[in-house]
């Protein structure tokens, strides 16, 4: 069943923070982002880095969102591997259940279709430009010359090959669509606003070289934190998509 006026979308959610000390804080952030662009979304939260077998039950959910994570996703840890064989068995068994994957998820669900996750030489943090494809304008309804998606990001790898059977959306291998319809990738963080990425602001002393005494380089990635995005504008769209019947944007293109 796909939402409609009468069914409020059922949202499955995988946080894939592992011992993560704000994992209680993403998990509000989620709320607050998805209750303000659509109050009436039922959310359910899973912890597969933190509880074996936490996983939804496709079937009674519209969405299934693959969320961010503090591990290497090119990693083999068992909860890991278990995320990928969850991922793997969704696709096989539910081939039309939307999936969307963000940071984390949008790397490991590249990986699984092919792609590779490398290191990067300059990490992002805080709120940063991606420009659209021609592809990303047609899934966004944006016109020639509205061609920049603002989002949250916080990441130190990337994707750097485009996985198969996908639609680049965002240059630089940040955001995918499947040919299918059925599977979207974000590198950004459309579920943070700035009050939670701020929880991770210290990480600028590990990939930047900054002084944890140094408040006015802090400062700087507070500001870009702060930034206006289009996180709303994102989930709006990731809520009309997952109404939308199969294919997709392959007929329009």
């Amino acid at each position: 069943m796909s939402p409609t006026r009468d069914h409020p979308p059922r949202v499955a959610i995988l946080l894939n923070s592992y011992r993560s000390p704000f994992i209680g804080e993403i998990r509000d952030s989620y709320v607050r982002c998805i209750g303000a662009v659509r109050p009436d979304a039922q959310l359910a939260f899973f912890y597969p880095a933190e509880k074996p077998d936490d996983f939804p039950d496709p079937a009674a959910f519209d969405l299934i969102v693959v969320g961010g994570g503090n591990a290497d996703p090119r990693k083999r840890h068992p909860w890991i591997l278990r995320v990928h064989q969850f991922i793997l068995d969704l696709v096989a068994n539910h081939p039309r259940k939307k999936l969307c994957g963000i940071c984390w998820g949008h790397q490991t669900i590249s990986m699984l279709f092919g792609a590779e996750v490398v290191d990067m030489e300059t990490p992002e943090l805080g709120v940063t430009e991606a420009k659209l494809t021609p592809a990303g304008r047609r899934f966004f309804g944006r016109q020639r010359g509205s061609d920049i998606v603002l989002l949250q990001q916080h990441h130190r790898r990337k994707v750097s090959t485009l996985p198969k059977g996908f639609y680049e959306l965002l240059d630089g291998n940040q955001s995918f669509l499947s040919y299918n319809n059925a599977i979207l990738t974000l590198q950004g963080h459309p579920e943070k606003d700035a009050q939670c990425a701020k929880l991770r602001i210290r990480d600028a002393t590990r990939w930047f070289g900054v002084e944890g005494d140094d408040k006015g380089a802090l400062a700087a990635f507070a500001n870009a934190m702060d930034r206006e995005h289009d996180g709303a504008e994102v989930w709006r769209r990731i809520f009309e998509w997952v109404r939308e019947k199969h294919p997709g944007l392959e007929m329009r293109l």
